[in-house]
């Protein structure tokens, strides 16, 4: 380019972006390039950082919103069931991402999946047609009740499509009808998402009033109470019912075969489309309580008592078996899901039945980014091996193991109220806080969660930790006890 050209450029640039274009120095590290043909993919050493995990974190507070409350360390890589912080320092991750890494992290075949997809298509928006898409389609339609997928992001924007999938079936239902319904019923206790139409569909206030007014028309009922929904869905008035086969943010608390299905019998006779939220929400204090005086589901210290309950919270495998509706025998029209089907990548779906899809033409709804080859790939790699029965029998047997190391290495403790959990995911019930013994198991290189009121360990490792990782996590708790003592003192 010529100076006069470079003059005129300068010209009209707006101040803003003239000084974006200004050169400054920079204050952030970059790796040296190589300067032959090397593959450098290979497994390698965590590397240090120039910065320190405290220099990040004051980075962090001042460049990014403030929408969490993090733990104070800094990750940077890792590989199998081990993470690694930027100085180096190495953990167990018994939180997989709050149970997103079903395959941990680095898994040879989700690498395999997402790198050739990298290195050949990543994305072409869905104004075009790609073949990962659809072959992940046809596996969740094979695995489950579904006749047709639409894929998204998230598990709120899975949410956000059964709503208005939901009012478009009855206005395509009833063509000539004036007055369609266009109403939900909800449950107490439920969580279903941040956007604003699911946020509507949350029942609790502190999530929804700082952004009201949401969307109207939603009716929230006891969870369990099938008289008050039966009579609600035949007012005529309910699109669709929106229900958690086992309530997650409520503190899983599981619905009977009865309850559901007098759900879907109200709602075939109403012309209500029912949608189960599965999107593997693990936000929960783990309190397993039955709905009802029905003997159909009872669960209590997380043993199946009627052999109904086969799958409490976490979908894809976390307990050995799929969807949680498939132990009741209920089918939904809407499904809604996200959470660990893409290994980590952001992926979300709603799975529907052949009458819901015929509703619904198109440009009435969609996504720039759902569904990618990248992503898809990465789903059919999750799907494949997580579905694979020896796997889930894996799953269920170091489930089992986990469980009765903790219960005789800590149960004796006399702040363990109760372990409860059913396959890779446990709650330890305590009668103090347990952010104390979170935090001291972090610093002895073990990571885990909380839950429900700050009073539960949760734990949610991925499925594919072994044996002798999961003796040395209880090795490590069981070390850090003390401070549950140190905790009730004050």
């Amino acid at each position: 380019m010529s100076c006069s050209a470079l003059f005129t450029l300068n010209t009209f640039l707006s101040p803003a972006l003239h000084r974006s274009l200004t050169l400054k120095p920079s204050k952030c590290y970059t790796a040296p390039t190589a300067c032959v043909n090397v593959d450098t993919r290979a497994h390698q050493k965590p590397s240090v950082h120039l910065k320190t995990s405290e220099e990040i974190i004051a980075d962090e507070k001042k460049f990014i919103v403030g929408t969490y409350a993090r733990a104070p360390v800094v990750l940077s890589s890792g590989k199998g069931c081990k993470l690694y912080d930027v100085e180096g320092r190495e953990y167990l991750d018994l939180t997989s991402g709050i149970a997103v890494s079903a395959l941990g992290h680095g898994d040879p075949d989700w690498v395999r999946a997402v790198t050739q997809h990298a290195d050949v298509l990543t994305h072409v928006s869905n104004i075009y047609y790609s073949v990962p898409q659809v072959e992940l389609a046809k596996r969740l339609v094979a695995v489950s009740f579904a006749d047709r997928v639409f894929f998204c992001n998230s598990g709120t924007e899975a949410n956000e499509a059964a709503i208005k999938f939901s009012r478009k079936f009855q206005r395509f239902s009833r063509p000539d009808d004036t007055n369609v319904p266009v109403e939900f019923i909800a449950f107490k206790n439920c969580f279903h998402g941040r956007t604003m139409g699911a946020l509507a569909l949350t029942s609790k206030e502190h999530y929804r009033s700082p952004f009201e007014p949401v969307m109207p028309g939603v009716t929230f009922l006891e969870y369990g109470n099938v008289q008050a929904a039966v009579e609600m869905i035949q007012s005529g008035k309910v699109a669709a019912v929106f229900v958690e086969p086992i309530q997650g943010e409520g503190g899983v608390y599981s619905a009977t075969k009865e309850f559901l299905q007098s759900l879907r019998t109200a709602c075939d006779d109403a012309g209500c489309l029912l949608v189960f939220d599965e999107r593997c929400w693990t936000k929960a204090n783990f309190s397993y309580m039955a709905c009802s005086t029905s003997d159909d589901v009872y669960l209590t210290n997380s043993v199946l008592q009627r052999g109904h309950l086969e799958h409490v919270q976490c979908g894809l495998g976390r307990t050995g078996y799929l969807w949680a509706h498939e132990a009741y025998g209920v089918f939904p029209d809407i499904m809604t899901l996200a959470k660990p089907l893409a290994g980590g990548l952001p992926i979300g779906a709603a799975l529907v039945t052949e009458r819901v899809a015929k509703a619904i033409n198109p440009g009435e709804h969609g996504s720039t980014f759902a569904g990618s080859p990248f992503v898809c790939n990465a789903g059919i790699a999750v799907l494949d091996k997580i579905s694979n029965t020896n796997f889930l029998a894996g799953v269920s047997e170091k489930g089992q193991y986990f469980k009765q190391l903790l219960v005789e290495k800590l149960g004796g403790n006399s702040h363990v109220n109760e372990i409860r959990g059913l396959g890779l995911i446990i709650g330890i019930d305590l009668d103090v806080s347990a952010s104390p013994f979170v935090d001291a198991c972090r610093k002895s290189g073990l990571l885990i969660l909380t839950a429900g009121k700050g009073n539960v360990i949760r734990i949610v490792p991925p499925l594919i930790v072994s044996k002798q990782e999961l003796e040395l996590a209880v090795k490590i708790m069981v070390d850090c006890l003390p401070v549950l003592d140190e905790a009730s003192s004050k």
